[in-house]
């Protein structure tokens, strides 16, 4: 692939649609930095409810601008309460910049030694990466949403009920929808995928495919 024509994927889902793990075993398959955009949002969530949910737009800035990727993985992040706080606080439009910021340099100027860039949030395709050659648009039922989530949160030891989080994702879900600042939404040129029946692997190899004939036809 030509680094001057690197490849772009964007995914965009609601929450618990396993978006996060198919970005991750695209980005590891094709050699792509991937960034885990609700993970920022949930990084500024964490320091709002420390600091006794006040906003903080010098620090949130400063965080954001020193943020890398090891500090997306922590598991604490998906804690029921960050996940509120980073929904409310993706409403506000001065913090959505300094994200979105962040996020369009990181699709723009990607580190060398990779072959592209995948992303995967909310706003990604229209927003934040417009001109990607693959845009997905990732769901699942609520049900198995709900599910997944609940496992995660279990295997971490959370204590949470499973009604307590089917709740919490339908409230983040009216949230990513209904917000009046980048919305969750499909675009016109972004590929349903509906994992509700999938496995892991299956649904990673319907992307591979689609992945595949893009780098064929405009790559190669």
């Amino acid at each position: 692939m030509k680094k001057k024509n690197y490849l772009k994927v964007a995914i965009d889902s609601p929450a618990g649609s396993g978006a996060g793990t198919q970005a991750k075993l695209i980005s590891e398959h094709y050699k792509l930095y991937y960034l885990d955009t609700g993970k920022l949002y949930r990084i500024l969530g964490k320091v709002f409810l420390k600091n006794n949910s006040k906003i903080n737009y010098r620090l949130f800035r400063k965080i954001i601008k020193k943020t890398k990727p090891v500090n997306l993985k922590s598991k604490k992040l998906l804690i029921n309460e960050i996940g509120m706080a980073a929904a409310r606080l993706a409403k506000i439009k001065k913090i959505r910049k300094i994200v979105n910021d962040y996020q369009i340099g990181i699709s723009k100027f990607p580190p060398k030694n990779y072959n592209g860039v995948c992303l995967d949030g909310r706003d990604i395709t229209y927003n934040i990466m417009p001109d990607a050659q693959i845009k997905i648009f990732m769901i699942a039922s609520l049900s198995v949403r709900a599910k997944r989530r609940f496992k995660e949160l279990s295997n971490l030891d959370h204590k949470i009920t499973f009604n307590e989080v089917l709740k919490s994702i339908k409230e983040r879900d009216f949230s990513d929808y209904n917000r009046k600042i980048s919305p969750l939404k499909k675009t016109k040129d972004s590929i349903v995928i509906n994992n509700s029946n999938l496995t892991i692997k299956e649904c990673f190899l319907k992307i591979k495919k689609i992945i595949d004939k893009e780098i064929k036809f405009n790559f190669s």
